[in-house]
């Protein structure tokens, strides 16, 4: 199972959705509180700037933050249960649920996900350059970026919802 949400409803969402592993996708600095009980082993966090291109002065993210989030994530989205957050929850953690379900489930076609993303998620505007990294080292061929450009930019806010995905589940979409 896979969660998304902002960091102001971390420690909700930890309660209830008592996920095994948290993915933690931040700009440089920011704290993230987590509950005593997450070993080390079991949460990674990925310091970048939340951009679309690369900027003087702020980390953009790179191939091997996607190598370390796919890698972190490879099983346990499908085995187990992973909390993807982010500051506002609206585009590095959407991103990452896009990608880390396209790699679970290889035969539901990206713009089947990226519907189903925007059914779950009126808000989510996946960062650009996050899926386009992730389209490169996937081997999809455009079709991670094409099924994101097709939903367009979310809803405006300022935070995003707390949604699930069961990436078993999404076969059904195929």
């Amino acid at each position: 199972m896979l969660h998304v949400c902002p960091l102001s409803r971390l420690e909700g969402t930890l309660n209830s959705a008592k996920p095994s592993h948290v993915l933690s996708l931040v700009s440089p600095g920011t704290d993230v509180p987590l509950v005593a009980k997450h070993q080390p082993t079991a949460h990674l966090i990925l310091e970048f700037n939340d951009i679309a291109e690369e900027r003087e002065g702020l980390i953009a993210p790179s191939v091997i933050h996607l190598e370390q989030l796919l890698g972190f994530s490879k099983d346990v989205a499908v085995h187990g249960s992973l909390l993807v957050h982010c500051w506002a929850g609206v585009s590095r953690s959407t991103a990452a649920a896009f990608i880390i379900a396209c790699a679970a489930v290889p035969e539901v076609h990206e713009q089947t996900l990226g519907q189903h993303l925007r059914r779950i998620s009126p808000v989510a505007t996946p960062n650009p350059l996050l899926i386009s990294l992730a389209d490169t080292l996937l081997q999809r061929n455009g079709r991670m970026i094409q099924a994101i450009k097709e939903i367009g930019r979310g809803a405006e806010t300022f935070e995003g919802n707390q949604f699930s995905i069961e990436p078993r589940a999404l076969i059904e979409l195929a």
